[in-house]
Order: C-alpha cells, then sequence, then structure tokens
C-alpha cells in the first residue's frame, strides 16, 4: 500500500502484534490492489481507521471516481478496524459490503473514515464514510466481516483456502 511508516497504531496493539511476530503493516494492508490504487492508511484502531486514496487513476470513463475504487477504499479500511477488533488471533473476512455513492469527484485526494456500528465476537460492522477534499461526502458504505480463529497457515499461501 505504499508508504505505510506513517500508519498510527495504538500502543497496545502494536506490542499485541509484535508479541506473536506479526509484521502488523503488511498485515493491515490492501496488498497489491492497493499499492495499484495509492491507498494510504494514515490512522488505525478498533475504533476508527482512516485512509486516503487518490482520484486520479481510479476514475471510470466519465472521469469521476469509480464506485468500486471507493468500494476498495471502504473495505480495506473496515477490514482493518475488524482484525484490530478481532485481534491476533483472529481474521476477518468481509461477507457483505453496502455502497452509497453521493456525489462525483474529479481530482484529489479522497479520504475513509471507517467507524464501528457492531463488534461482537464473531462479526464486526463498520460504517466508512468518504468525503472529498473539501469534506463533501463521496460516498457512505458499511462493511460486516465474519471473525474467525487465525490458523498458523492464513495467509502464506495465495490463493489457498481456509
Amino acid at each position: 500500500m505504499g508508504e505505510q511508516q506513517h500508519v498510527k497504531f495504538p500502543q497496545e496493539v502494536l506490542d499485541e502484534y509484535a508479541a506473536s511476530g506479526v509484521d502488523l503493516v503488511a498485515l493491515f494492508s490492501a496488498g497489491h490492489l492497493g499499492t495499484r490504487m495509492g491507498v494510504q492508511i494514515v490512522e488505525a484502531s478498533p475504533e476508527r481507521v482512516v485512509g486516503t486514496m487518490p482520484v486520479e487513476g481510479n476514475t471510470q470513463p466519465y472521469g469521476l471516481l469509480h464506485g468500486g475504487a471507493s468500494a476498495v477504499l471502504a473495505e480495506t479500511l473496515g477490514s482493518v478496524g475488524s482484525m484490530l477488533h478481532g485481534g491476533s488471533s483472529k481474521i476477518a473476512v468481509g461477507v457483505d459490503l453496502n455502497c452509497t455513492h453521493h456525489r462525483g469527484a474529479r481530482s484529489g485526494l479522497v479520504t475513509g473514515v471507517a467507524t464501528p456500528v457492531h463488534r461482537g465476537r464473531s462479526t464486526a460492522t463498520y460504517e466508512i464514510v468518504i468525503t472529498d477534499e473539501a469534506g463533501k461526502r463521496v460516498c457512505t458504505a458499511r462493511l460486516t466481516c465474519l471473525l474467525r480463529d487465525a490458523n498458523p497457515g492464513d495467509g502464506a499461501q495465495p490463493g489457498e483456502k481456509g
């Protein structure tokens, strides 16, 4: 996801993942897709995840921010919040994503802020509000993730089924 060294994680989260030998920054990224789309996570905790994405390079034929790009940003931020809520013994798997697109954006950065709606033992739901540089709402999304027990091999092999 580009320059991740600027992500702000709460110290207790850093300590928990460091104790288990997990690279927290790599774990909480959108992977190759996020890198291609320029997604940057700038703040991350179970209570609030903030990220940005450029409009340029993520547009549809009319020159507006692609709705799918907004969905990628929303799912990334909601998934990070869900994983932080679940802790190092859980992984978050998106099971429902809903996006309402309110207005177009043609340039600049959009910013997404994910906040919890529900944080339970087996599911977590986050609302993600995406705004343009003027602070106008571009998209409102809601993501629900299933929290399942992490297995030692989770994520080790791309394409492996869990």
